[in-house]
């Protein structure tokens, strides 16, 4: 996954142009998250969207920016996780203060996963994708492993549907 970190006035005509043309998608509302397939973008605060991409389109989004914004390539800054299944909003809910369960489709949460600071999603049903610094990805994994190792449910005695 490529990740270009875009700044800039959120409400200048330019940025709505420069991302449309790295990605074909609008600029999101406040903590709102467009995507079409492959292709996201992520508000991440007054000032800055996070653009994914497929990683061989990174290139031509750089060369496609406006003065409106300014954009680096973030692809090897940070990591990426899927947490997938029926129990993937619990394993997250032990590291993050967020009701996950709450987490509307096309919203992204930047938090905290224990210490580190992470964005998080649901993209698709039963998974939710977090993003995080590379330096600390090691550390995240982590987490993630230990938060979802059997017995270790939150709602063991309740049951899912």
């Amino acid at each position: 996954m490529g990740m270009v970190c875009l700044r800039g006035d959120l409400s200048d005509p330019g940025v709505a142009e420069a991302v449309r043309a790295a990605t074909g998608l609008a600029v999101p509302g406040t903590r709102g998250l467009s995507r079409d397939g492959a292709r996201a973008v992520a508000w991440m605060s007054p000032d800055e969207l996070l653009l994914l991409l497929p990683a061989d389109a990174v290139a031509d989004a750089l060369r496609g920016a406006s003065e409106a914004v300014t954009l680096v390539d973030v692809s090897d800054a940070r990591a990426a996780f899927h947490i997938c299944g029926p129990r993937a909003d619990e394993v997250v809910m032990k590291l993050c203060p967020v009701d996950i369960a709450r987490l509307p489709d096309g919203e992204i949460r930047r938090t905290r996963a224990a210490r580190i600071a992470v964005a998080l999603w649901r993209s698709a049903p039963s998974t939710l994708t977090l993003i995080c610094a590379r330096s600390v990805a090691g550390h995240a994994r982590n987490l993630l492993e230990n938060a979802a190792r059997p017995g270790g449910e939150v709602f063991a005695s309740r049951p899912r549907g």
